[in-house]
């Protein structure tokens, strides 16, 4: 054997292969339950507001409870700097951790038959967004059956030729505003079926249609404005106002925005000319094959008025969920509940009429669409089993009393710096930004008074660092993204590292100019 097939050989035999979702969840999922065994267990008291008796409630490490008079007397006695009408208007919903009553607890070890209960308990915790999951691939289904997603595939490309870029701009705007106002991240699972397609016809691979709605949607999360379930509910739990610190945080989203739309059309622009440099080449056949619409001998691929009403029907579930989302406090069971509407009225035009394929065909192809996903909506639950075993092993909370002691008599620009690395780590542990919130601000926001350091400017460190963290942590959306379209994490990893520095670099920066001017 000549010495180049010889090293050709063995770079393929030590070639490392990064495993795949579920296996990275599972590691994960063993590694909590170690986890629970080495760090020391411990926990704060948690408050919360009991609507029945009108009254606050706390929970001690113990498990002892106490009713107080839901005053803000009652707060300012535990030093609690929320404003008493959060907590009475279900604002702040969540139990929220009581500054300096971290105590050391029992230790709360996993075992073994953790790691499966884990999973299957996070599945149930998880079972809202899974059910959406589940009726939007059923919806996507029928809507294929139809044939109205080729024929009008077939429309849109002939219009956008030569302006390609331009959907992928309009989409990433759209998933920024929806990002920073109202934090939109699961729902944006909803748009890959309309998108994907469209965006494999123009030439795109798969890391753009994950850039383009997920990256998009998650920057906009990160330099969130007026989202509720970020920079309002922090703001709320540090004691301060969602309005304090806004210009700021208005001028990091513009940066955000600049730069990822940026990075996108560079990186668009590169795989458009060479398909060979994407950064998923190696799938991108087996993702074509996937997600890429075919005609088929059953469905005609002419645009008729009754693909057009199918095609708008689906569209138009989007719009009326974004809507109910951001004014009539829609959650999960409510968009899916309008999913599954629509998808009941396409069913019809599909299964009667002139081309109808009948009803067994039609109840087949929702829930071949269903069962496609399925593997989406497990993601979910086992991720969410991992923060299960994290809280169950009473071990988050000693995280976080270490990490706040770390920052303890620091000046101002080291202390926020450090600060904004504390809620990175924290981000892995508590992926979700409400969560944290309510978790660690009422630790973390008073230690900015000691310091003379607007609590503001820890509400941007949290919203910085934590989804700096959620860009890359399996623990969040980012593995059932990837799942839904096959996108191996390492081939992820490689395009998202860029975005995870410029956000700790300029959101560090932010973060250090504005303590500057504080003083």
């Amino acid at each position: 054997m000549n010495t180049a097939a010889t090293e050709q050989l063995r770079k393929k035999k030590f070639k490392l292969k990064m495993p795949g979702a579920f296996t990275i969840l599972f590691i994960l999922t063993v590694v909590s339950v170690i986890l629970t065994w080495v760090i020391p267990a411990g926990s704060y008291a948690k408050l919360s507001y009991d609507s029945s008796d009108h009254c606050l409630q706390v929970v001690q490490p113990s498990g002892k409870k106490q009713l107080v008079p839901a005053t803000q007397k009652q707060l300012d006695k535990m030093d609690v700097k929320i404003d008493i009408h959060q907590f009475t208007s279900g604002a702040i919903n969540k139990p929220v951790s009581v500054p300096n009553t971290y105590r050391r607890e029992k230790q709360h070890p996993a075992g073994i038959s953790d790691v499966t209960t884990s999973m299957v308990n996070g599945t149930i915790n998880a079972v809202d967004i899974m059910v959406f999951i589940l009726v939007l691939g059923g919806l996507i289904g029928v809507v294929k059956a139809s044939g109205a997603f080729e024929s009008g595939l077939t429309a849109l490309t002939k219009k956008t030729k030569g302006k390609e870029f331009l959907l992928v701009f309009l989409v990433a705007i759209l998933m920024l505003l929806g990002g920073t106002l109202c934090g939109i991240e699961e729902e944006a699972i909803a748009f890959y079926p309309i998108l994907v397609p469209v965006f494999i016809a123009m030439g795109y691979d798969s890391i753009v249609c994950v850039g383009a709605i997920f990256l998009a949607s998650s920057v906009g999360t990160t330099f969130s404005t007026i989202n509720p379930f970020s920079s309002v509910i922090a703001s709320n739990a540090a004691g301060t106002t969602f309005t304090q610190g806004l210009p700021w945080r208005v001028f990091g989203c513009v940066g955000g925005a600049l730069f990822v739309i940026g990075y996108l059309y560079w990186y668009s622009r590169r795989v458009k000319n060479n398909p060979q440099l994407s950064y998923s080449y190696s799938d991108k056949a087996a993702f074509d094959r996937e997600w890429s619409v075919k005609s088929t001998d059953n469905v005609g691929t002419k645009f008729d008025i009754k693909k057009k009403i199918i095609l708008l029907l689906f569209v138009a579930a989007f719009p009326i969920m974004i809507w109910g989302v951001m004014s009539q406090g829609w959650w999960f069971p409510e968009m899916a509940s309008s999913f599954l509407f629509i998808a009941i009225i396409i069913m019809f035009m599909v299964c009667f009429g002139k081309d109808g394929i009948g009803e067994k065909a039609t109840i087949d192809a929702f829930t071949n669409g269903a069962s496609s996903l399925v593997g989406v909506s497990l993601i979910i639950g086992l991720a969410r089993g991992i923060n299960l075993i994290l809280n169950n092993g009473l071990i988050s909370d000693t995280i976080l009393h270490f990490l706040s002691s770390l920052v303890k008599g620091m000046n101002g620009p080291i202390f926020i710096i450090i600060m904004l690395f504390i809620f990175f780590i924290l981000g892995f542990i508590v992926p979700s930004s409400s969560g944290l919130a309510v978790l660690a601000m009422p630790i973390l926001a008073p230690l900015a008074d000691a310091v003379n350091i607007p609590r503001y400017v820890v509400v941007m460190a949290y919203q910085f660092g934590q989804y700096a963290m959620l860009f890359l942590a399996p623990t969040g959306l980012v593995m059932a993204t990837l799942q839904m379209l096959n996108v191996k994490y390492s081939h992820w990893l490689r395009f998202v590292w860029p975005v995870v520095l410029f956000v700790l670099l300029f959101g560090g920066g932010l973060l250090v100019t504005a303590v500057m001017l504080a003083y």
